[in-house]
């Protein structure tokens, strides 16, 4: 059986590694744009639990660091434990590009989250990541750099 391809969305920031890093490892900053995890910590096995904090869904997400290098990768496991008995894994690679920083994303395991329904399908999470990264993460940067 072939594996399904694993979403893959990469943008360029005319920003460093060290400031993309802050923005991916530090809470206050995570709040602004991404999602609000009041208990993060960068600590390999730290799991943490949390609601979507923009828009009018409040699905359940929990995320578990799995593995980090500073300025250059984040690991963690996704899953929606009230939604779905899936797990998947991000993974975060930043690349330094002169003065700007390329960041690219890989989530592996979208098909794992099938007894979730249609609403956590591959076109849902590409569209979300492609938002997250094209215009969330973009406007962050742009307003903090």
């Amino acid at each position: 059986m072939i594996e399904p391809a694993p979403i893959l969305v990469e943008r360029t920031y005319s920003a460093s590694p060290q400031s993309i890093w802050e923005a991916l490892t530090e809470k206050d900053k995570l709040a602004i744009w991404y999602f609000e995890i009041p208990n993060f910590e960068l600590q390999k096995g730290a799991e943490f639990d949390f609601y979507e904090s923009k828009g009018g869904n409040n699905f359940h997400y929990r995320i578990k660091i799995l593995e980090f290098k500073p300025r250059e990768l984040l690991r963690y496991s996704w899953s929606h434990p009230s939604e779905s008995k899936g797990s998947s894994i991000v993974t975060w690679y930043l690349t330094p590009r002169g003065n700007a920083t390329a960041v690219r994303i890989v989530h592996e395991g979208i098909e794992n989250f099938s007894d979730a329904g249609e609403f956590f399908g591959r076109a849902r999470f590409e569209k979300g990541w492609d938002i997250i990264l094209g215009s969330s993460l973009a406007h962050f940067l742009e307003d903090n750099n």
